[in-house]
Formats: structure tokens, C-alpha cells, sequence
């Protein structure tokens, strides 16, 4: 059993909250569920495309996906 927090531990925490499984994700990222997978837990660094990807579908700000802020609310969008 994990005991240390993982890296990128709210991309994790994002998925299972809303029921979904790597394989899910992975499909909207357009990688591996292996690639995906090492995301998660730190091993591979996420490109931004894909940061930007994940803030979008999951709504909450980069800056909350990469641990900057606690507060999930994303910014106002430009017009």
C-alpha cells in the first residue's frame, strides 16, 4: 500500500472522483493508459496540451492541477 503522496496526486484524485478510470482519461488525452498511468504518479511529466486538456474537462484551474492553489475554480475565460 502507497504511503507517500503522489506527485500529481490531484489528476488522480480528479479521476476517481468523477468514476473514471486511466483508460478513460488516457482515450481524452490521446496516449496510453500506460502513458497516463506514469502521469499520475509522477514518473512522466504531462505535456501542457494535455494540462490545459485536464483543466478544461475536469473545470478547475492549471494552477490547481499543478499545486499552486487549493482553490479549484478555474479563471474567467477571455472573451
Amino acid at each position: 500500500m502507497r504511503t507517500e503522496i503522489l506527485k500529481y496526486e490531484r489528476i488522480r484524485n480528479l479521476r476517481i472522483d468523477s468514476g473514471l478510470t486511466q483508460a478513460n482519461i488516457a482515450e481524452l488525452l490521446h496516449v496510453s493508459q500506460n502513458t497516463y498511468s506514469q502521469y499520475e504518479i509522477g514518473v512522466t511529466r504531462y505535456p501542457l496540451d494535455a494540462v490545459v486538456t485536464l483543466a478544461q474537462y475536469y473545470q478547475v484551474s492549471v494552477d490547481y492541477l499543478v499545486g499552486l492553489t487549493d482553490e479549484t475554480a478555474p479563471y474567467p475565460r477571455r472573451r
